[in-house]
């Protein structure tokens, strides 16, 4: 697994700026954010070795990717043309804009939950600034600018998944005032991190958090593991526990990007009401009448 979360709740983030410590939250430089935690992306500042390891990674993933992640993500991210280097968000959020009507905001890392869902409402998508270490080429903590721009950035170019992540941060909008970040919290892990899809090649890798890693990206198609494979149901996919250190235990399908869409469109009240009667469902969790989709 690459990557483990996108935000901090809003007080362990200020609680974690206010003690000044070494934490993921203030790897960035948040000296420099305005209001929105946006800052300049500031692209020459990037070295040369920096570069050659975005290179490095890019490589690694484009000699797993192909017949493993869907059609929409390689097209998107062959058009995008980034294996030279770290791009430049500007250029990228031009191309962006005129397809689906989103942009790249530059931030220094882990943003606020209300922050981030305030962007992703108004098409704006949060991408960290800094790379990861050679040292963690093989695994990261905290989102970097290699996950961000690699394994999210290409979705937003597909017009009905950009319209799903606008209405997914509307919705966490509203959750907050209902108490349903948790459960909202499993549906963006579940499908914009380690989402698949049913296609007629058979499944195929959506999610950022998968694309973006080294392991998982075999792991999670190859039969014979002990994970689940189980069609997307939303109500389910907000009671299921994921685990973040691990693979995936279970990974949700979809049949297509609109059944995504569709899901997340009717009021989520109702599910945060009967879901608080309930216990949340272990990550290998697998219910009665439910089918393993991975032959």
């Amino acid at each position: 697994m690459d990557t483990i979360a996108t935000t901090v709740s809003n007080e362990d983030f200020l609680a974690t700026v206010a003690e000044k410590s070494d934490g993921a939250a203030l790897r960035g430089n948040y000296e420099k954010a305005d209001e929105h935690y946006v800052v300049e992306q500031d692209w020459d500042s990037y070295t040369e070795a920096e570069h050659e390891l975005w290179r490095k990674l890019y490589q690694r993933q484009m000699e797993l990717l192909p017949g493993r992640a869907c059609d929409e993500f390689l097209d998107a991210l062959h058009k995008m043309d980034a294996s030279g280097g770290i791009p430049s968000f500007e250029r990228t959020s031009q191309d962006l804009f005129a397809a689906t009507g989103w942009r790249i905001v530059a931030v220094p890392g882990l943003i606020p939950e209300l922050t981030f869902f305030e962007h992703l409402a108004n098409r704006r998508f949060p991408v960290t600034v800094w790379l990861r270490t050679p040292e963690e080429f093989n695994y990261i903590v905290e989102p970097d600018v290699f996950h961000d721009y690699f394994g999210h950035v290409p979705m937003l170019f597909n017009p009905v998944f950009a319209d799903y992540m606008q209405l997914y941060g509307k919705g966490g909008l509203k959750a907050m005032k209902l108490g349903g970040l948790d459960y909202l919290a499993r549906l963006y892990w579940y499908t914009v991190e380690f989402g698949l899809i049913k296609t007629n090649q058979g499944l195929r890798i959506y999610g950022a958090g998968i694309l973006s890693s080294g392991g998982e990206v075999e792991y999670c198609l190859k039969p014979g593991t002990t994970s689940r494979h189980i069609r997307l149901d939303i109500e389910r996919c907000l009671q299921t526990l994921y685990k973040i250190d691990s693979f995936q235990e279970t990974y949700f399908v979809i049949d297509d990007f609109k059944q995504l869409f569709d899901g997340t469109a009717p009021d989520f009240t109702p599910y945060y009401e009967r879901l608080k009667q309930l216990d949340a469902l272990p990550a290998n969790t697998l219910l009665p009448g439910e089918v393993e989709l991975l032959p």
